[in-house]
């Protein structure tokens, strides 16, 4: 028979600079970021929001992964070039850097790796790397802040993706209500709030979703005590490994900001959180819920919502005179 792995930690309190931190606990606070290269981050801001990188010139990074909607584009699956139904859920840039691959199967290990992605695929931005590079190179500013931030006279699609990954790696979400709750405010969530939290380390949620970013630390199966039913075409692991064992394998989602990030799951097929807790606790844990249950994890859940990233958005070089004209939708 299968049994959760289940948590029963104790609640302890240790000093730090910022107060009082709950130890012994399996999610720990988001630490704010710290910016070891401001021009580089600038520069990977001003790409991710610049829609030249696709062959239409209407779609940036982030048209999927939209900053004002807690790093997602809240469709079940995306649309990308020419008006193309992508085959899978568009997962949260906010806290990715925390996980350890990205995209759902994993396939990219860094942020870099996977900036690389959505440009040079024809359902998505559907460009080619030597393509969005010679845009890019074709804008003076552009020239100048990657020689004043690379130290090179060429532009190169390494740089342009590592830069829109050191911009990805300060979209964190520190502050969060439950952080503070483990910090020592108790005021922080509400009782239900707590009483939720307590039932998702015991009756076995954390066994996947812990640390910093509730989450991405892991590939779990989808469906361990009962099969998920779905029409989504993804195979999870196994598109990459061929293996049968690894068919609905997927990587665990972060639960930070998860109120925002709907609809849930590879699929999108559930657009309230409840519906997601009581999906989760059925297949993965083999536990039926009651409606009060569901609503207190539910209620812990939204506790887990944090500062969304400050900043401005970017004023983007105009494009020259020899800047190659984007093709709309062809």
């Amino acid at each position: 028979m299968f049994r959760p792995m289940i948590f029963m930690l104790g609640m302890g309190l240790v000093a730090s600079a910022s107060g009082m931190v709950a130890s012994n606990e399996p999610i720990v606070p988001v630490q704010p970021v710290k910016v070891a290269d401001a021009g580089k981050v600038e520069l990977g801001k001003q790409l991710f929001f610049d829609p030249r990188l696709s062959k239409s010139g209407f779609i940036s990074c982030n048209s999927c992964h939209n900053l004002s909607m807690g790093g997602s584009d809240n469709l079940p699956t995306s649309i990308g070039h020419n008006w193309h139904q992508g085959p899978i859920n568009s997962p949260t840039v906010l806290n990715s850097g925390m996980s350890i691959a990205q995209f759902w199967d994993g396939r990219a290990k860094t942020l870099a790796e996977q900036a690389g992605g959505p440009i040079a695929n024809p359902g998505e931005m559907g460009f080619t790397h030597n393509l969005a590079v010679d845009v890019v190179a074709s804008i003076p500013q552009y020239r100048e802040a990657f020689k004043k931030v690379y130290g090179k006279n060429a532009v190169d699609i390494e740089q342009v993706t590592d830069a829109i990954g050191e911009f990805e790696k300060t979209l964190v979400t520190p502050n969060a209500p439950f952080d503070r709750w483990l910090k020592g405010d108790s005021k922080a969530i509400s009782a239900t709030a707590q009483t939720g939290y307590q039932l998702f380390k015991s009756i076995g949620c954390v066994a996947c979703h812990n640390g910093e970013a509730v989450g991405g630390g892991s590939f779990q199966k989808m469906g361990v005590v009962e099969p998920y039913a779905t029409k989504n075409p993804a195979e999870g692991v196994a598109g990459l490994t061929g293996k049968d064992a690894d068919r609905m394998r997927f990587k665990v989602p972060t639960l930070r900001n998860v109120e925002l990030t709907y609809p849930y799951f590879h699929d999108g097929a559930y657009w309230k959180l409840e519906e997601a807790v009581d999906v989760m606790a059925r297949l993965q844990l083999g536990r039926k819920l009651s409606t009060d249950e569901v609503g207190q994890i539910v209620a812990f859940l939204k506790t887990l919502t944090g500062d969304q990233p400050d900043f401005k958005l970017p004023i983007l070089p105009p494009s020259s005179a020899q800047t190659p004209l984007p093709v709309p939708f062809n």
